[in-house]
């Protein structure tokens, strides 16, 4: 698949590494040439050196026979320009970041489609939805949903009071197979486990299982599920007034920001929101509002840093959930590793949901990201497939995968080692980053 990615900025520069792993053919351009500099020499891909909104520079990269074209310079009329014109000139599917809500009204989609714009990406949107879910299912540090639902992605930090620690996957104190770890995160290493791998404190495992065994998985890993009311946002941040703007209604909501400007606009724009022009970093302001009367703190500032330090505050403040902002990619292993609860980044959200968009030429794949260094793929079955010549068990599949479920008609099932893959299935692997593309081959 041939994707040209207009903006070497956060989030295209991070969408193209990513890319670069999956064996695709990748353009990335931006007028700065000291940005593609940086990733020129190191990555599988192409650079090119021109304007994102050029009709030459378009001509120049080949845009008649692109399959994805993804716009994502910090302007999005840039980027809507760009798509419209990528469009025209025979790119198959465009997608532009946008930074206006006004754009995701329906009627308003519609006017963008009929201009060349076939999906839109606003990373605030989409990281304000992800703590909504983070709120909604607060005992998981991830959750992610499969088959509109069916399946669900799970990521929980176990400690001391779960019955799973010191146990071999093979040995699960369960008598039915109602999940399947997908991965182990331990530390900085991802590891895609098999029946001798141990599970051990400290770890973050990750589940898959169907919507009736949740509350199982739950229990096994000693975690409670608890009501979030009230939450307290650190920063007046974007993402902070795009979760305001949402959930307003659902939650009662304290923004603290120490810009005397942005919390005068934040009053107005956020009627049901209670606003507070303060700097937070000064551990009596957080006391003064009551820090410890609240469910669920937020940390949302600018800093990655500061987001990191002020949610190890609210923990010993006694505040059962924590959400960080982490924007530097070096810095989000080491915050999953520290006890600051969910950690979020724009980067990766926009990303995954860009992963998503990312459909095979028979438009039946689709594959989002679900971690910084590992991937969930849900993939069809074809006719003679490598995939079903035997039970799993008797596979010698790749190393860094592990089959996880697999969708036959109107039926979900997890995947043992007894299960014989069919022609049709859709089976969701998890792997590690990068590898897809030799996964892949099995089910063709």
């Amino acid at each position: 698949m041939k994707i040209v990615i207009a903006g070497a900025g956060e989030v295209g520069t991070h969408l193209a590494k990513m890319l670069s792993n999956e064996d695709q053919d990748i353009i990335l351009i931006d007028s700065d040439q000291s940005k593609l500099d940086v990733i020129d020499a190191n990555y599988n891909l192409m650079t090119w050196n021109g304007s994102t909104s050029s009709f030459s520079s378009m001509h120049d990269v080949g845009i008649s026979n692109t399959d994805l074209y993804i716009a994502v310079t910090p302007y999005e009329t840039r980027n809507i320009t760009s798509c419209a014109i990528a469009k025209r000139l025979g790119a198959k599917k465009t997608v532009a970041r946008i930074d206006n809500s006004e754009f995701l009204v329906q009627d308003n989609k519609n006017i963008l489609k009929q201009m060349g714009v076939d999906f839109l990406i606003y990373p605030e949107n989409i990281a304000a939805q992800d703590i909504a879910v983070s709120l909604y299912h607060n005992w998981a540090r991830y959750w992610g949903e499969l088959h509109n639902g069916g399946l669900v992605l799970i990521g929980v930090k176990l400690h001391d009071n779960s019955p799973l620690i010191d146990c071999k996957l093979k040995d699960l104190p369960v008598s039915t197979h109602d999940f399947h770890v997908a991965a182990i995160k331990r530390k900085s290493t991802t590891i895609i486990p098999n029946g001798n791998d141990e599970i051990m404190r400290d770890d973050i495992v990750y589940f898959i299982t169907t919507p009736p065994y949740i509350q199982e998985v739950r229990e096994l890993c000693g975690k409670k599920k608890r009501i979030i009311k009230k939450a307290m946002i650190i920063g007046g941040s974007r993402i902070a007034q795009r979760f305001a703007k949402l959930y307003g209604e659902e939650f009662h909501i304290k923004i603290i920001d120490n810009n005397k400007e942005n919390c005068e606009m934040m009053a107005t724009e956020l009627p049901d929101c209670e606003i507070v022009y303060a700097d937070a970093l000064d551990i009596e302001v957080l006391r003064e509002n009551n820090i410890y009367q609240y469910d669920a703190f937020l940390a949302l500032t600018s800093s990655s840093e500061t987001n990191i330090l002020l949610c190890l505050t609210a923990k010993e403040f006694g505040v059962p959930k924590t959400i960080a902002d982490v924007e530097n990619l070096q810095f989000l292993s080491q915050a999953e590793n520290l006890n600051i609860g969910t950690t979020i980044n724009k980067k990766l959200c926009a990303s995954s949901h860009i992963f998503k968009i990312l459909l095979d030429a028979d438009e039946n794949n689709s594959k989002f990201l679900a971690l910084a260094d590992a991937e969930v793929a849900e993939i069809l079955v074809k006719s003679k497939a490598k995939i079903t010549k035997a039970p799993v068990k008797d596979l010698k599949l790749p190393f860094g995968m592990t089959l996880a479920a697999l969708v036959r008609g109107d039926e979900i099932q997890l995947i043992g080692g007894n299960t014989h893959i069919q022609e049709g299935d859709f089976v969701v692997v998890f792997c590690l980053s990068g590898t897809i593309h030799k996964i892949e081959k099995w089910f063709n």
